[in-house]
């Protein structure tokens, strides 16, 4: 679905600017539409991680979701 891919690679876009908590991802994506799954599709692919660092758990863009950023600027 392009809508879903697109929320995705914006996601992506906006966690590798900031690395931001996982609450604050929680806050700005999650979503309970059923039909706009962004935040759980990037985990299911491997997009994302989060990582525990000085208590806070922090989410990060894993090297596979920065070479579909890649990707998508080089067709831009």
């Amino acid at each position: 679905d392009t809508i879903v891919e697109a929320l995705i690679l914006d996601l992506l876009e906006w966690v590798a600017k900031r690395e931001p908590t996982y609450e604050e991802v929680m806050d700005a994506w999650r979503t309970s539409c059923p039909k706009l799954p962004g935040w759980e599709d990037a985990n299911d692919r491997g997009l994302l991680k989060t990582q525990q660092i000085n208590g806070r758990l922090v989410v990060h863009v894993t090297e596979q979701g920065l070479d579909l950023l890649k990707q998508r600027q080089s067709l831009a």
